[in-house]
């Protein structure tokens, strides 16, 4: 018979409080095959475990159950320790009464009856453990980065600056992402293009980094350390080795009539363009859908003028397949859009964005840095920002989240309108001042107390344009008052949300996302920048609302996660992984269809039948290393020939008789 030995932990309080703990014990010592059974307060404690490792050696134990919290904090902890006492770490079992029983309890008696069952059902399944031995894998010494942002930057600088090779894949013409188009940062207010260009030159020449911009993702297949990456490089219609940055190209150009994306669309741009002055590569794009060649045959003329014979209108996309180790994401983010905000009146020309108001007081902007009304160019004398536009709204046109970082460049562009036109009137209708960060509160409070902003806790109800105004009618919260402002410029703070494209790209990594479509992390206090696929972590505002501080501290989170990975020449397994029994597996492959992580393909069997006539049989095989043990092709099997090694059906049923009985 084996000898499985049970270990109850009070956990301080958490357990205690609501287990009676010596009564599980007690009941422990009398479910069949337990040879040892005790407790003790914190047994994740060393001296709990070396507790446990004793008790192993003396009893000669033979499987290990442990009733304390979650398997996701200590399953590791105890599965190491049962190890060096010489025990195969997969037989140890976890029975969580923590988070499943006395959290969840309020009566005592009502706990220490489900502890108990909790108890018996582990030892049921661990009678039926079976030893389990992880495989190995070799890793490809690269990362890839998606996204060239701050936060992409960031984390590919800090993996080329360990020694490896890294990859940024950026689907716009430049890196630089959403920082580059911001004109100072709070709360310092230093220039953001002082900051960001010294780190976009640094990855463009670092001899580690290889920068693949214009360029998207088309299809990850693989696993941590082997991840097979397609990337579709769009066409420039330049070549990028000849060109050298002239500019006559764009400057000839006489299709100048598409909307500037990065300057928010208040300004126009040619069909040949380079984003912005310090775009990394300085390198021109042609723009198929306006360009006159590619869409009539006829003009030509920057192929006539550049100097450096760099256009290529014969150019076509190219798919650039390369091998990875790890993969970091960090697409960043983009604002709601305003069609369903009818009330803001956004289709005026003087009711801006936040982001519109960056680019129209930038020196680099569609004005040069001049702060005007887009209607008569004349300077703005009272001026309003709405806080909260599509933030923390529960109706189904905005987002119920906070969007974390608008109160803050609220308040920087109070402060810089102030400190440049000490005239304007600047009033600000907010819901709630959030300003959790290091610094910020005093930075709100030097616009409140220095500047004279003009605060207004309330809700705007609508806004109307009249002569060459902007009647702006609110109510204040907290006199019930109504209030009418007469504004020259509106500015609206609003909500930020996960990339267009994101449910695209999740499906080809194979993670997940929560409901506002930001990607999600595998757990949110002890792996806030990793994925539930191993090897593929998160940086920056691809995973929720953050400012840059915050950014760039988790892309470098991420990049160490990453070296961590790329620093080993082989990587251990998970063999909790699925397996199929291929004498009764039907061949019907519904198995395929399910698996998220695209771990099961078909394989075919030769046999002869009894004539001695070779046939051939089609059945599901599970490749080991893309396997993340999920066991949902468990369920999905019509003839049951698939099982989970370590969660087998017969190990399922025998919990369930556990609790039953």
């Amino acid at each position: 018979m084996q000898k499985i030995g049970v270990f109850v932990c009070w956990c301080g309080t958490n357990i205690s409080a609501t287990v009676d703990v010596k009564k599980v014990v007690e009941e422990a010592k009398k479910i069949s095959g337990v040879t040892f059974a005790t407790d003790y307060q914190y047994m994740c404690s060393e001296i709990g475990q070396n507790m446990m490792k004793e008790a192993i050696k003396k009893n000669g134990l033979e499987r290990i159950v442990i009733a304390e919290c979650s398997p996701r904090m200590h399953e590791s902890t105890f599965r190491t320790a049962a190890e060096e006492a010489g025990i195969n770490p997969y037989l140890v079992e976890i029975a969580n009464i923590r988070e499943q029983c006395s959290w969840v309890h309020k009566n005592k008696a009502e706990g220490t009856e489900k502890a108990i069952a909790l108890t018996k059902s582990a030892v049921a399944k661990v009678t039926l453990n079976t030893e389990l031995f992880p495989g190995e894998v070799g890793v490809t010494k690269k990362a890839l980065v998606i996204g060239g942002g701050i936060a992409g930057i960031q984390s590919a600088l800090d993996i080329a600056e360990a020694g490896y090779k890294v990859d940024i894949v950026e689907k716009s013409p430049s890196i630089g992402g959403r920082m580059a188009q911001i004109d100072k940062t709070f709360p310092t207010l230093d220039c953001s293009a002082c900051i960001l260009t010294p780190k976009m030159v640094d990855a463009a020449k670092h001899p580690n980094i290889t920068l693949h911009t214009y360029s998207e993702i088309e299809k990850i297949s693989g696993y941590v350390g082997n991840f097979k990456v397609e990337i579709k490089k769009k066409a420039r219609f330049i070549d990028e080795e000849k060109c050298i940055g002239c500019n006559v190209c764009t400057d000839k150009c006489p299709s100048k009539n598409a909307d500037n994306e990065f300057e928010q669309s208040l300004s126009k741009r040619g069909a040949v363009y380079i984003p912005f002055a310090q775009a990394i590569p300085n390198v021109p794009v042609i723009d198929k859908e306006e360009c006159i060649k590619l869409k009539t045959g006829k003009c030509g003329l920057c192929e006539i003028v550049c100097p450096a014979n760099a256009i290529r209108f014969n150019q076509e996309d190219q798919i650039i397949l390369e091998e990875y180790g790890a993969i970091v994401v960090a697409t960043g983010f983009d604002i709601i859009d305003l069609d369903n905000f009818g009330e803001y009146q956004y289709d005026h020309p003087d009711v801006l964005t936040s982001l519109d108001f960056e680019r129209l007081t930038n020196a680099g902007g569609p004005t040069q840095g001049k702060f005007v009304k887009l209607t008569n160019g004349e300077r703005p004398k009272k001026l309003v920002f709405i806080q909260c536009v599509g933030s923390r709204d529960v109706s189904e046109r905005g987002k119920e989240y906070c969007s974390k970082v608008c109160c803050m460049y609220t308040a920087k562009h109070a402060m810089l309108i102030k400190e440049k036109y000490p005239d304007t009137e600047v009033y600000v209708f907010y819901i709630d001042v959030r300003t959790p960060g290091k610094n910020f509160d005093e930075f709100h409070r030097r616009a409140v107390e220095k500047y004279s902003v003009n605060y207004i806790r309330g809700t705007v109800g609508k806004i109307f344009p009249h002569e060459d105004k902007l009647l702006v009618n609110a109510v204040d919260t907290l006199t019930g008052e109504m209030v009418k402002i007469d504004a020259d410029m509106v500015v609206l703070a609003v909500a930020t949300q996960a990339r267009k494209g994101t449910t695209a790209l999740k499906r080809k990594l194979g993670i997940s996302t929560d409901i506002n479509n930001f990607f999600t992390e595998a757990h949110s206090k002890l792996k806030p920048v990793e994925t539930t696929s191993a090897g593929i972590f998160l940086s920056g505002a691809c995973q929720g609302p953050k400012d840059i501080p915050e950014t760039v501290s988790q892309s470098s989170a991420a990049a160490a996660k990453v070296l961590g990975i790329l620093s080993k020449n082989k990587l251990v397994n998970n063999p909790c992984i699925c397996e199929v029994d291929e004498s009764t597996c039907s061949g019907c492959l519904a198995c395929t269809k399910m698996c998220p992580y695209d771990a099961i393909t078909e394989k075919h069997l030769e046999f002869y039948d009894e004539r001695g006539t070779k046939r051939i049989k089609v059945v599901a095989s599970v490749n080991e290393a893309l396997c993340q043990g999920c066991g949902g092709c468990t369920v999905t099997c019509r003839s049951e020939s698939i099982d989970l090694k370590g969660f087998t059906n017969q190990q399922i049923l025998a919990e369930v008789d556990a609790i039953c009985r």
